[in-house]
């Protein structure tokens, strides 16, 4: 694990350009549970529910939807960002982030500091909501404040349309202009990190793979293994925190 560790270290220090991507297994570490690991958000509902045209044809569907929303949400207005979110900080300091591309809604790289114009969110952000109709946007915590108040399914006060958090939920469209984003970046960076991701969710996943594929070296510290171990220049099975920390120590 150490050889690991210092070939990470080694790799961070000759790159210029580096570009983060991060997953649910960093969120974990700031007490988020994960959608899909044994306790988390799906242990608890159905996702068939929550599917995109179900929460804006049924009414049903949406209390559901703001019940476990507001719940995850609650979690995550709480969190703190940990050791590896204040790492990818000191990356930035250093002058080698190029920009951060996040599968995680939960604002925990801009409470770490990071530059809000280098983090992509590509599966949105939980910390504000948007009319489906006439895209008028509201403070997450304004909502909320209507739902403790007795609100089940909150709606626009301008032309009554249907609210939603600004997330991507299952069955809707990426937003294209963020993957470009994530994927022009890919094409850029020298070295690509991969924190606390899976890599089976698609679109997302294909960042580090267009990186790699463009000859950039590629760095996955994940619990568990993922479908890109093969061709990466290091993987870390490992805390991402710790791991990530102490390449950055050395």
């Amino acid at each position: 694990m150490e050889s690991l560790i210092a070939k990470g270290a080694e790799m961070i220090k000759k790159a210029e350009k580096i570009l983060v991507f991060s997953g649910a297994g960093l969120s974990t570490e700031s007490g988020i549970p994960d959608f899909r690991s044994p306790g988390g958000v799906w242990s608890k509902y159905d996702p068939s529910d929550f599917y995109f045209d179900k929460i804006i044809s049924d009414e049903k569907a949406r209390v559901k939807y703001w019940q476990m929303s507001t719940e995850f949400y609650q979690t995550m207005k709480d969190a703190l960002p940990n050791h590896a979110h204040l790492a990818i900080k000191t990356l930035e300091d250093m002058g080698k982030l190029i920009a951060i591309v996040t599968q995680n809604i939960d604002h925990l790289h801009h409470r770490a500091g990071n530059s809000p114009e280098k983090i992509i969110e590509i599966h949105g952000t939980a910390f504000s909501v948007s009319c489906l109709s006439c895209g008028k946007k509201y403070d997450r915590d304004d909502i909320e404040e209507r739902i403790r108040l007795g609100v089940k399914v909150p709606y626009c006060d301008d032309c009554s349309g249907i609210l939603k958090p600004d997330t991507i939920s299952f069955g809707q469209a990426m937003p294209e202009d963020k993957m470009a984003r994530a994927i022009n970046h890919a094409l850029e960076c020298d070295l690509c990190i991969t924190l606390g991701s899976s890599l089976v969710v698609y679109p997302a996943a294909s960042v580090p793979a267009k990186a790699v594929e463009s000859g950039a070296k590629l760095m996955i510290i994940n619990r568990d293994e993922t479908p890109l171990d093969s061709v990466a220049d290091v993987v870390v099975h490992e805390s991402v925190s710790k791991a990530l920390g102490k390449m950055l120590e050395m």
